[in-house]
């Protein structure tokens, strides 16, 4: 099952608030521990020390109650979802009572003072950041686990042939392929274009024409791997010499790493434990195959496409509507997608929301209905499509 996260993700203040609260009983005793009072006193005035306190319980008193107020604004959001999705099962329409109708709750309240005297009080442990593979090391794990290294383009331009002739064969339409493309990757990526990349780091996983995250290429791998297979089958038997032997090997890597994403439930946090492995960045090397790439790219649109007609949307979806899908994951995705137009202007983009992934996302706090972010999402792809990157991809069609 396709249920995709949204990709952003932070807790705001997670690690932060029982610390304050904390500190904060300790400020209504009237008075900061012993030692920390002490050295205080030897480093700054008394003034100093009173005001620094005062401040600082008016702020932890403002993030509380803020806190309180967002706790419970998140919460109805989930069951306002979960009573969509019940009323969805029954067949019965949805309405504007089914989502929350006001914005998120916005602290506006003091910020936290300095500390006038820091040494004082002790550094919160820094959290380790998680390592984001790059191509780098997905080829390497590709050798390592399955002595095998993808076939890639002599150019960009011949994998954006490949892509388009799959493409179309298999259902996208031109400006659907295009016009994420186009948005994805701002109308000039590559093949092998990495999220974030800078030097030898990469803010995530997601690689290629329309970004796909390591477990994209998991899940694609367990769901249309057989049919992959099948494929490569059939263009194996026109080949001889070397470039069958080739070929062969290729399908036999490729039939492993589809047994290996098959070994586990069908759900999308079973992949994503599979893709956080050197294995997983294994099967992640495919998206940069000339043969397999356009496939993976491919069915990650068109599992979507398939995945709204199979709900009863028979329209076409706009290549906007597409990406809300490709973004937020198909059942969040149709639930903006399905909404008629005069909803879509009422209602605030956090009902598709976890609180986590809209308070890392400015372009959705910005654009907080969902008619604004469609429309914003349709901007960006006018503006890049006219980039040489999909000018070059829709030619390719």
């Amino acid at each position: 099952m396709r249920t995709q996260a949204i990709r952003y993700g932070f807790t705001i203040l997670a690690f932060a608030l029982p610390l304050l609260a904390t500190r904060g009983l300790a400020l209504e005793s009237g008075a900061l521990p012993e030692t920390v009072s002490d050295a205080m006193a030897q480093a700054v005035s008394p003034q100093t020390i009173a005001d620094y306190r005062r401040r600082l319980k008016e702020y932890i008193d403002a993030r509380t109650a803020y806190e309180a107020e967002a706790t419970a604004y998140w919460s109805s959001i989930a069951e306002k979802r979960r009573g969509r999705n019940a009323r969805r099962r029954e067949r019965q329409t949805i309405t504007l009572d089914d989502y929350v109708l006001t914005q998120p709750p916005v602290y506006t309240g003091p910020k936290r003072p300095v500390n006038p005297a820091p040494e004082a009080e002790p550094e919160p442990p820094r959290r380790e950041s998680k390592y984001v593979p790059v191509v780098a090391d997905l080829l390497k794990a590709a050798n390592d686990y399955f002595q095998w290294a993808p076939q890639r383009p002599a150019t960009d331009s011949e994998f954006k042939r490949a892509y388009a002739r799959f493409a179309a064969a298999a259902g996208l339409t031109r400006e659907q392929a295009v016009r994420v493309y186009a948005f994805e990757t701002g109308g000039t990526g590559n093949h092998d274009t990495q999220s974030g990349f800078h030097g030898t780091r990469a803010i995530s996983t997601a690689i290629g024409y329309n970004q796909l995250l390591t477990t994209n290429s998991v899940e694609l791998l367990a769901e249309q791997g057989p049919a992959f297979v099948s494929l490569l089958n059939e263009k194996a038997a026109g080949l001889s010499g070397v470039t069958r032997r080739a070929m062969d090997h290729k399908v036999a890597v490729l039939k492993k790493m589809v047994a290996l994403a098959r070994s586990v439930p069908d759900d999308w946090s079973q992949h994503e434990k599979i893709g956080d492995t050197p294995q997983g960045w294994a099967l992640h090397a495919m998206v940069l195959d000339i043969d397999v790439g356009p496939m993976l790219q491919t069915h990650k649109l068109l599992t979507s496409v398939l995945f709204a007609r199979a709900k009863g949307y028979t329209r076409p979806l706009t290549a906007a509507e597409l990406e809300m899908m490709n973004l937020t994951g198909d059942g969040t995705g149709l639930d903006m997608v399905m909404m008629p137009q005069p909803m879509r202007e009422r209602v605030p983009t956090s009902n598709f929301f976890q609180r986590s992934g809209y308070e890392r996302n400015p372009v959705a706090i910005r654009n907080n209905t969902v008619a604004k972010l469609l429309a914003v999402t349709d901007e960006r792809m006018n503006f890049n499509s006219g980039k040489p990157g999909a000018k070059e991809l829709a030619s390719s069609f």
